[in-house]
């Protein structure tokens, strides 16, 4: 598969509308145009191969065309969060060393010096002073560099080569059996991986592209049953609603062949619902943004005999197998340079290992963070999680200091940290516990600087005005005291526990 060439590809398999985005409808050929429109605007403010070149959109056929731009291009895009603040975006900004930014009007213009120019529908321009990193390369084979976390102190890059590229579209073609019969619905946010991958293997496919620009149920099951959607990806939280949709209407969505979840753990009860109410096949996918990011599917390996409907259900629901070309592996002690593998009872618990050609090569401008990521010549995920006799992993919890909330990363010590930008706060620790509605909600203790400080009644509203308000806690603890490890750090395990006691995972 050459990824330059896909448009082109795409144009010879399927001559018929492709792109279904509103009111806006076109062909292959109609979408490669407003590719080299974007890329052509881009150059002629300045953007030559290997610069970072941002891009803030919803949803719409303006990001796909702007994804491909920078392929062509050969720019390397960074996907920006559109539920980041200001501050946050400016950061991602600076340290990517981007020289221009390109989006939607209402959402880029504040970024932009001197007001940008408009194109078709988008608007890009320089952003003023250039990062410390501008005038690094990414190398010569990036194409793609997102960010994990839109961090006050130092966000942390992923480099995607066009190698990463390749490899996962290949891969995806394969285990989700991709044709240009299928239609691929943009329900899950396109500056995330949870949707972005499917831009470039949906094309590979000649397959059909519909674009929700903002998650709504109704909305989701309407475009699904006009365009005749055949496969999505919905966090957790979008399934549920989705599933909630169609028992309110009585009537499943028989385009529907697959749906695909990850970002969380999933109830058994919920894959079985999605069977009986929207009439499709279920599989639950584990992947992170450095892995492009698909590490596992819980489908069938391939001439793997069906198995009773209870025992079907319940795989479903594990992380699930290796997929094409991943090694996994589930080692002991975590984060060390030399382990072994655990045993396969389905029990003993250790950190989730990969590699392959869809792992990152490396964190951008961060050689601290690769050479830790890549201990012993395997990618470290952070993640927990048994191995049974087939090769399935189950996730039971996590390395890290990490929450993902309606399928976003949240970092604890992001938010700590302007809690600490608080005059009455003098420590703070901030924690994931269940929701079930976001699988965790962000959860904070803190002490005050003074006896006689209020209860911090404000502490929420402060960092609603400085985060993504989905990073922000949902509720504060005062405490006179936080609880402290051994070694005299704060023991975030204790805060915890209360929350999540009764529960066989720590994460939900």
């Amino acid at each position: 598969m050459n990824p330059l060439a896909l448009l082109d590809e795409a144009c010879r398999k399927r001559s018929a509308a492709a792109i279904f985005c509103g009111d806006a409808r076109f062909d292959y050929a109609g979408l490669r145009d407003l590719a080299r429109a974007a890329g052509r605007h881009l150059e002629s403010l300045g953007a030559r191969p290997g610069d970072r070149v941002a891009a803030l959109f919803p949803n719409c056929h303006l990001y796909l065309a702007v994804y491909f731009a920078s392929l062509l291009h050969r720019f390397v895009l960074v996907p920006l969060n559109v539920r980041l603040s200001e501050r946050e975006l400016r950061a991602i900004l600076e340290h990517s060393g981007a020289r221009l930014v390109i989006g939607d009007p209402g959402l880029a213009a504040p970024l932009l010096a001197g007001g940008g120019q408009a194109g078709h529908g988008w608007i890009a321009g320089p952003i003023g002073a250039a990062g410390p990193g501008a005038a690094e390369t990414a190398g010569p084979d990036a194409r793609h560099l997102y960010y994990t976390s839109g961090t006050t102190g130092r966000p942390k890059g992923v480099v995607l080569t066009l190698e990463n590229l390749a490899a996962h579209v290949d891969m995806t073609l394969r285990e989700l059996r991709f044709s240009a019969d299928d239609a691929w619905l943009h329900a899950a946010p396109m500056f995330h991986l949870a949707d972005a991958w499917a831009v470039w293997t949906a094309t590979a496919a000649g397959a059909a592209h519909v674009l929700l620009p903002r998650f709504a149920p109704g909305a989701a099951f309407d475009l699904i049953e006009t365009h005749g959607v055949t496969l999505t990806n919905l966090v957790p939280t979008m399934l549920r609603g989705l599933v909630a949709e169609a028992e309110s209407r009585g009537r499943p969505l028989p385009s529907l062949r697959l749906l695909l979840s990850g970002g969380a753990p999933i109830d058994p009860g919920l894959v079985a619902r999605v069977s009986a109410l929207l009439g499709c096949d279920y599989a639950q996918t584990y992947g992170l943004t450095e892995t492009s990011p698909f590490l596992t599917f819980s489908l069938p390996r391939e001439g793997q005999a069906a198995l009773p409907t209870a025992e079907g259900v319940r795989l479903k629901a594990r992380t699930g197998r290796p997929a094409r070309g991943v090694e996994l592996r589930v080692v002991q002690p975590a984060g060390a340079d030399t382990f072994a593998d655990v045993p396969a009872d389905d029990t003993t618990v250790g950190e989730v290992i990969a590699r392959g050609a869809t792992v990152t090569p490396g964190y951008w401008r961060d050689a601290a963070a690769t050479r830790d990521a890549f201990k012993g010549g395997w990618f470290h995920t952070g993640d927990l999680a048994t191995l049974d006799r087939h090769g399935s992993i189950n996730l039971v919890d996590r390395l890290k200091d990490v929450i993902i909330s309606g399928g976003e990363t949240v970092y604890s010590t992001e938010v700590e940290n302007v809690l600490y930008e608080h005059p009455e706060v003098r420590e703070a620790a901030v924690f994931g516990v269940p929701d079930e509605t976001w699988g965790e909600s962000v959860r904070a203790a803190v002490v005050l600087a003074r006896a006689d400080a209020a209860g911090g009644e404000d502490l929420v509203p402060f960092c609603r005005a400085r985060l993504a308000h989905y990073k922000c806690p949902r509720a504060v603890d005062i405490l006179i005291a936080l609880p402290r490890t051994g070694s005299g750090k704060i023991d975030k395990k204790a805060l915890r526990e209360p929350y999540w006691q009764g529960r066989p995972r720590r994460i939900n």
